[in-house]
C-alpha cells in the first residue's frame, strides 16, 4: 500500500472514531432544572465545570419554583432539579418517582418573612387579619401555613395568597400585601421596605424543618449513576472551597460576580446571600441522620411530616407509607 493510501485510510480511521465519539457525546445529554437561590455549585453552571467534568451536554434551565420544575420532570422535559421539600413531598405523594441524591441545604437565615413597614405586624401575635403570600407548593408556602397554624390562627384568619416571587415583591411594594415568605433575590428586595419577622430556620426550630435538593428522575438516576456521582463530586468542590476559602467568596470576588451574572442582583449582594445558607457536609448528609438512613433518616421524615401537614390543609389527598425510596446516599458515597 501506497504512503497516500495509508494515510486515506488513517484519515478515515479518524473521521470514523470522531464519528462515534460525537454521537456518544450526542447521547449523552440532560436537562437539569435550577432556581435563584444563591449556592457555591451554581458558579459550576456558570462556568460550565457541571458538563466539562461530566462529559454530558448539560442544558441548565431556570426556573421560578419547585412546583414548575415538578410539572418539568414529569412531563419529561427536565431530568434532574433544584427543589425544595414541600413541592418534594407533594409531587411524590402524587405519584412522581424521583431521587434526592445531594442536599443543598437545610432551613437557615435565606428564607424568610418579611412584613412591610407599616403593616402594623411588629410580632408574631399580629398577623391576625393580614395579607400574606408564599410561592405555591414552596417550602415557604409550607412554613408560612406551618407558622400560621402553630399561632393559633387559620387561613380564615390570614389571608394568604400562593403567587409567584415576582408577583410578591410588586405586591408588597404596592402595599397590596403585608409581608411575604420569599428567598433571594425577593428576599433582598423586600427587606428594601420591610424587616424580617422570622426566618426558615427559626421556623423548622418550632417543628416544621425543610431541606433543598437536587432531585433526579428515578429512571434517569437508575441509568446514569456515573454522572449523578461526577455532579456530586462537583458540589462538593464548590462547597468545600466555600468553607474553607473565605477571600474567594467575598463580594469582589469572581465567584460572586460570576453568581450575580447568571442569577441576577450584584455580586455583593449575591455573597451577603451565601453566609445565609445552613449547608450540611456530604459525611453528614450521607449518615443515617439525613439520606443514608432509609425509612429513619431524616429526610424521609421530613417528606413524610410535610406531607401529611399538607394533607391535613386539603393540598393533597394521600400520604404514602414510607418516602423512603425517594432519598439516596449512593451518589454522595461513590463522590468521597
Amino acid at each position: 500500500m501506497t504512503f497516500k493510501a495509508i494515510l486515506g485510510a488513517a484519515v478515515f480511521g479518524l473521521s470514523s472514531l470522531s464519528a462515534v465519539v460525537a454521537v456518544s457525546a450526542a447521547d449523552k445529554k440532560v436537562v437539569v432544572a435550577y432556581q435563584t437561590d444563591a449556592l457555591p455549585s451554581s458558579v459550576a453552571i456558570a462556568n460550565g465545570e457541571f458538563a466539562k467534568v461530566t462529559g454530558y451536554d448539560i442544558d441548565f434551565r431556570k426556573f421560578n419554583s419547585g412546583a414548575e420544575i415538578f410539572a418539568a420532570i414529569a412531563s419529561g422535559d427536565v431530568q434532574i432539579g433544584y427543589v425544595g421539600s414541600s413541592p418534594f413531598a407533594a409531587a411524590t405523594s402524587r405519584g412522581l418517582d424521583v431521587k434526592a441524591f445531594y442536599l443543598s441545604s437545610i432551613s437557615g437565615i435565606d428564607e424568610a418573612l418579611v412584613v412591610r413597614n407599616g403593616s402594623g405586624i411588629n410580632s408574631l401575635g399580629d398577623l391576625k387579619g393580614k395579607k400574606l403570600a408564599a410561592a405555591p407548593v414552596s417550602t415557604d408556602h409550607y412554613q408560612l401555613l406551618a407558622l400560621i397554624k402553630a399561632q393559633g390562627l387559620s387561613e380564615r384568619d390570614v389571608q394568604v395568597f400562593a403567587i409567584p416571587q415576582p408577583e410578591i415583591v410588586a405586591g408588597f411594594n404596592r402595599g397590596d400585601i403585608d409581608g411575604g415568605f420569599v428567598w433571594d433575590p425577593a428576599l433582598t428586595e423586600l427587606k428594601k421596605n420591610g424587616k424580617v419577622l422570622i426566618t426558615s430556620k427559626e421556623v423548622a426550630e418550632k417543628g416544621s424543618p425543610t431541606f433543598s435538593a437536587w432531585v433526579a428522575a428515578a429512571k434517569f438516576s437508575d441509568e446514569n449513576p456515573e454522572f449523578l456521582k461526577q455532579y456530586a463530586g462537583v458540589i462538593n468542590t464548590y462547597y468545600a472551597s466555600f468553607a474553607k476559602e473565605k477571600s474567594a467568596w467575598g463580594p469582589d470576588s469572581d465567584n460572586a460576580k460570576a453568581l450575580a451574572k447568571l442569577l441576577g442582583g450584584t455580586a455583593e449582594q449575591q455573597a451577603s446571600a451565601l453566609t445565609n445558607l445552613n449547608l450540611l457536609t456530604p459525611d453528614v448528609q450521607a449518615s443515617a441522620s439525613w439520606l443514608g438512613g432509609g425509612e429513619a433518616s431524616g429526610a424521609a421524615k421530613i417528606l413524610k411530616d410535610t406531607a401529611q401537614f399538607l394533607k391535613d390543609q386539603g393540598k393533597i389527598t394521600e400520604v404514602l407509607p414510607s418516602y423512603a425510596a425517594f432519598v439516596t446516599a449512593d451518589a454522595l458515597t461513590a463522590a468521597k
